[in-house]
């Protein structure tokens, strides 16, 4: 019987169990997610070289005129090392982590979750998958919200394949795509896109195309060239929350 207990477990058929139980399940970049790994034995004992936890989300990578969803990995953390769960044991392991500041917001169709699996030599590796939702930080939020003050309304948000030139840790970035709807730039504009790099929780990168209404006897040939965008680097931090709409609308008016 215990051959066949082990042959079973190697497949996943009453192997250990693993079930991730968080306090919270919204969260803001930065801050620490606590809960706790509940881990079931099997039908035998078996050997856990670790536990671990991935946050994941996906992004949309492009190839040859056709889009995919990919898979990504955006931070991994160990919680245990090696151990042995009896037959019919139950452990429960307590963890906290900090969310990396670059972590996407769950906004459009971005999802993040955490993934717990449990590193079993010689078997199928039982996991557990955890959602969770993803507020934008004060930054963000605040650029966001002057942005639809401007007139615009927020169209898209998505993670695409990030241009090598754009590339930092992840290989995905976070676009917000935004069309103007009334105010001075609506019939100026044709899109905004915004992407946040943040810095701290005090400080943000915002990267911004500004996608002119190509206009005149050269629009077509501005738009074939892509001479009606414009990229612009600038840096929101909260000593400029108090002004922020002047700074936002300056920048893209300069541009537009």
């Amino acid at each position: 019987m215990s051959l066949f207990n082990k042959v079973f477990a190697s497949v996943g058929i009453g192997a250990a169990r693993v079930d991730t139980k968080l306090y919270e399940t919204t969260f803001t970049a930065g801050e620490e997610i606590k809960g706790v790994v509940e881990i079931t034995g099997g039908n035998i004992a078996q050997q856990i070289d670790e536990i671990y936890i991935t946050l994941n989300t996906t992004y949309i990578k492009e190839r040859n005129d056709s889009k995919m969803n990919q898979h990504a990995i955006i931070d991994k953390f160990r919680i245990s090392e090696s151990f042995t769960i009896e037959a019919n044991e139950k452990k429960e392991i307590p963890f906290s982590y900090s969310l990396p500041l670059d972590i996407p917001v769950t906004m459009g169709k971005t999802r993040v979750w955490l993934q717990t699996g449990l590193d079993i030599k010689n078997a199928v590796d039982p996991t557990d998958r955890d959602f969770i939702e993803v507020r934008a930080s004060q930054l963000m939020t605040a650029v966001l919200d002057t942005v639809s003050d401007l007139g615009f309304r927020l169209r898209k948000v998505d993670c695409e394949e990030a241009p090598y030139k754009f590339r930092r840790r992840l290989p995905f970035i976070q676009e917000f795509e935004f069309v103007p709807m009334s105010g001075s730039f609506r019939g100026k504009l044709d899109e905004l896109e915004l992407v946040f790099f943040p810095q701290s929780n005090s400080s943000v990168e915002v990267l911004m195309e500004v996608d002119r209404r190509a206009r005149g006897l050269g629009s077509f040939l501005a738009e074939a060239l892509e001479m009606d965008e414009s990229l612009v680097r600038f840096t929101v931090s909260t000593t400029d929350l108090p002004q922020l709409k002047d700074k936002i609308h300056s920048i893209i008016n300069r541009y537009s």
